[in-house]
């Protein structure tokens, strides 16, 4: 994900990077040469001069720009959704840490580390989940050796990173380190993460019907193919011009829906899941006093 201040309007213009203009330029660059063709011949295939009316494209313009809309609204509510969720988890990894460090007596302030790299692990591991990436050579700096062994060949790895905090609280419950009370409030947190591994895997199983993206990418495609038989006769030669600057607002348009409609990818408009997991591991290693250096360490494993 791209985070950047507004500049001045004229860069503004020429802004390459999180543009979707290099995803569409191929097409751009067609439908110009087609509206150049149509323009040279005055709107006529061999000897038949296509009539269209540009009222007609108004009107299907219209209904095109209050579909898209609709699309567009849905695509963005499944990224804000995705960043809330990852919005909440930070909150909770940093309240669980606070808990383990102030609710649970007996255990060494080395111990309690321990724990609260599984909880980093659980970030990077969800991180890697929701991308379709495997990641657990990243995560042995994170876990034990035998808990990497029981993570390989696993496929719902936070789910099992959890297994492993909740077995250090029952062994805990059992030492008399935490009270039954605690207990509860310390499931209820890790409960919360499920909740929040379920959220994400929802958005990510369950893209925008894909009959809405076909009949979305057919007629934005459809429609700036014709448009130049309904505008040659009527804007000479602006037509070309016109149309590649209609063609690009709608295309552009459909390129964005699709991007942020998948919002745990690796494109540059997708949400910064690793910066995530990096401001979520400093901030909870600060609160266990974890040393700088395996900060630095992290830090130097994950860029965006």
């Amino acid at each position: 994900m791209i985070v950047r201040q507004r500049v001045n309007w004229l860069r503004m213009l020429f802004i390459w990077r999180g543009s979707v203009l290099k995803k569409i330029v191929v097409q751009l660059v067609i439908i110009m040469v087609f509206s150049l063709a149509i323009y040279f011949f005055k709107g006529r295939i061999f000897d038949y001069k296509v009539h269209l009316n540009p009222t007609i494209f108004t009107l299907i313009g219209l209904a095109l720009a209050i579909f898209m809309g609709f699309c567009n609204s849905a695509s963005y509510d499944r990224y804000w959704e995705g960043r809330k969720l990852w919005g909440l988890l930070v909150v909770e990894t940093r309240s669980l840490t606070r808990q383990i460090f102030s609710l649970v007596d007996g255990p060494s302030n080395e111990e309690k580390q321990e724990v609260i790299k599984m909880i980093s692990a659980f970030s990077w591991s969800l991180n890697y989940q929701l991308r379709g990436k495997s990641g657990t050579e990243h995560l042995s700096r994170l876990l034990s050796s035998d808990q990497v062994e029981k993570l390989n060949n696993k496929k719902f790895i936070p789910s099992i990173i959890l297994s492993f905090i909740a077995e250090w609280f029952k062994d805990q419950h059992k030492k008399g380190n935490i009270d039954t009370i605690v207990l509860v409030q310390l499931d209820h947190q890790l409960n919360q993460f499920s909740s929040i591994s379920g959220g994400c895997e929802r958005i990510c199983n369950t893209p925008l019907p894909f009959a809405y993206t076909i009949l979305l990418h057919r007629t934005v495609y459809l429609y700036c193919f014709w448009l130049p038989f309904g505008l040659v006769d009527t804007l000479d030669w602006m037509m070309p011009l016109i149309v590649l600057l209609i063609s690009y607002t709608f295309i552009a348009l459909e390129a964005i829906i699709q991007e942020i409609g998948e919002p745990f990818g690796e494109e540059e408009n997708d949400l910064a899941l690793n910066s995530i997991c990096r401001s979520i591991e400093f901030s909870i290693f600060e609160q266990a006093e974890i040393p700088q250096d395996e900060l630095k360490k992290a830090d130097s494993y994950f860029i965006d």
